[in-house]
């Protein structure tokens, strides 16, 4: 198997102890980190100035602690609508999330990930979803994804769905590869296959050139 391609990632954490820490963790694994800030400002101007392939965003740095990260994320992907956001916090902020998700249509979905800092189990699932990110994937906890499906019901062509169907979609969202999600329902890796073509033909996703579908598949389940 061909090593991961290393990345260039600006990494924007308040704290200077796990800045640090996530910093090396990435030096370590051949990662390259041209800039490491602790607020929201000075993030956008490191990607401008660095032109990184990612960047990892805190969501709560100064001066008010709220919301900076994800309102730096939006104005990034307001200039690149393409560039891959990792948010890596304590806390599930909805309601800038929904929005970074619904801007710029198809694109919104892609590249962006969402992980919670007290929940990733290991050091290679962070890497993982670092990576599928920066590829222009999705890599959302759980918990994430419940939080947006939480905010508002819908009636759509999510309904037509089976409840398999709907498990494979949530854990494509999760960033998943079809191996992890037939591991992960004790299934075959055809017959998930099989379900996420299902998926794709329910929700009017047809093959496309330039169209991600799994991408698309999950911005259609997490639209509110």
């Amino acid at each position: 198997m061909s090593a991961k391609p290393s990345l260039r990632v600006v990494v924007a954490e308040d704290s200077a102890v796990i800045r640090a820490g996530i910093v090396e963790i990435l030096a370590d694994r051949g990662h390259e980190v041209p800039a490491a800030v602790g607020d929201a400002a000075s993030l956008i101007e490191a990607v401008a100035e660095h032109h990184p392939d990612l960047a990892l965003i805190d969501v709560r740095m100064p001066p008010t602690y709220t919301d900076e990260g994800l309102r730096a994320a939006l104005t990034l992907r307001d200039d690149q609508p393409d560039f891959p956001v990792l948010i890596f916090s304590q806390y599930v902020e909805t309601r800038l999330l929904v929005e970074l998700f619904g801007r710029h249509g198809s694109q919104g979905a892609a590249g962006i990930g969402y992980l919670l800092k007290d929940r990733v189990g290991n050091v290679a699932d962070f890497m993982d979803a670092l990576s599928r990110v920066a590829a222009g994937g999705t890599a959302l906890d759980p918990e994430v994804i419940a939080e947006l499906i939480g905010a508002g019901g819908r009636a759509r062509a999510l309904d037509n769905l089976t409840a398999r169907e709907r498990e494979v979609l949530s854990l494509m969202a999760e960033g998943r590869s079809n191996a992890a999600i037939a591991s992960s329902l004790v299934v075959s890796e055809r017959a998930i296959e099989k379900h996420i073509s299902s998926i794709f033909l329910k929700l009017d996703l047809l093959p496309s050139g330039t169209d991600h579908r799994r991408v698309l598949a999950v911005l259609e389940y997490l639209r509110l």
